[in-house]
């Protein structure tokens, strides 16, 4: 599987991934947390095509990863200590989001 996940751990403030080609992903967690693609964080169409993006708050328990579960053999489902749970980020969304972390 060329895009498949080897290992994944929650190392400190991180979410480590390591892919079966070899490439190593860290994603803080506030990062990951901010970064969910689901339609309750990023809003989603209207029927004229138009997106209203929530005005999402984070409270204490937001940026606790409790478990993280793979879907498929494409994407990770985070689930946060605050309940929130339906953003399914896929392997490739992951891989951006780390060119876009510092380091």
């Amino acid at each position: 599987m060329p895009n498949g996940i080897e290992n994944a751990a929650v190392i400190g403030e991180e979410f480590a991934l390591v892919f079966s080609d070899g490439a190593e992903v860290y994603l803080p967690l506030p990062m990951l947390r901010r970064a969910c693609p689901c339609a309750v964080c990023q809003g989603e169409p209207d029927a004229l095509g138009r997106v209203v993006r929530p005005k999402v708050e984070y409270g204490p328990k937001s940026f606790g990863l409790l478990r993280f579960q793979q879907v498929g053999g494409y994407a990770i489902q985070f689930f946060w200590a605050d309940g929130h749970s339906s953003g399914i980020h896929t392997f490739d969304y992951l891989r951006r989001l780390s060119e876009m972390t510092p380091g």
